[in-house]
């Protein structure tokens, strides 16, 4: 008799996913259904997993609720993974919105776009998958990485937009690229071609290379100096 209720409660649960004719797969080691009207809830705790179309989110404890199991709550270990932007995010805690294609996190989290090869760090995230855009506050760090150079930047919020592959930067924000130091009350920066627009308060701090060559010029001398030392005192 409980073999048949399972199944019964199993069968309804896939045609409540299936119902916006969109694949949503969800596992765990310890799953709990209520389906009472106006509270349908499903608690997967150990190793919880959702898949719906390019998004697969992994945590140690995912609650699914409202129409559809639209809202997933997803706590500890948190891993997402959207294969068709290259993106992975990892954090504690997370909030999706399936229908709406919105992720929202508070509190410490990483973003690895692979694709446009940058590296988010920042406190609050909310990502808007359907208009490709990433909102990033409190302690934002990114880190962009090439063959040749490496851009770093600081601010307290920034706007990726990954269709226009552009970042804007504001909230004492501070680029460094190529040994140089920019700061504005804006900075936007196109990731295609590195292209650093400052906006407002503007300050920097800009390396030339005839500097650069001195500067090596002079450590060199210094190296051969104690090299004529060192010779002299043997």
């Amino acid at each position: 008799m409980k073999k048949i209720n399972t199944l019964v409660l199993l069968t309804i649960i896939v045609i409540s996913l299936y119902s916006e004719n969109k694949d949503f797969y969800f596992s765990s080691d310890r799953t709990s259904i209520s389906l009472a009207e106006g509270s349908e809830q499903t608690n997967l705790n150990g190793n919880a997993q959702i898949n719906s179309e390019d998004t697969m989110i992994n945590a140690d404890s995912i609650e699914l609720y409202g129409d559809d199991f639209r809202f997933a709550v997803c706590t500890g270990n948190v891993f997402v993974t959207d294969s068709q932007q290259g993106i992975r995010i990892s954090t504690e805690n997370l909030f999706y919105d399936r229908k709406k294609e919105i992720m929202t996190i508070n509190g410490y989290a990483e973003l690895i776009d692979q694709k446009n090869e940058i590296v988010v760090k920042g406190s609050y995230f909310r990502n808007l998958g359907k208009d490709n855009i990433t909102i990033i506050q409190i302690g934002v760090r990114i880190l962009k990485a090439s063959d040749e150079n490496s851009m770093t930047c600081r601010s307290e919020y920034a706007k990726y937009n990954r269709d226009d592959e552009t970042l804007e930067l504001s909230g004492m924000p501070v680029v460094f690229w190529k040994d140089d130091e920019y700061r504005a009350t804006k900075i936007t920066i196109n990731l295609d071609t590195d292209e650093i627009i400052l906006s407002g308060e503007v300050s920097g701090t800009i390396h030339s290379k005839e500097e650069e060559d001195a500067a090596d010029k002079e450590k060199t001398v210094e190296e051969n100096d104690e090299i004529v030392d060192d010779k002299a005192n043997e």
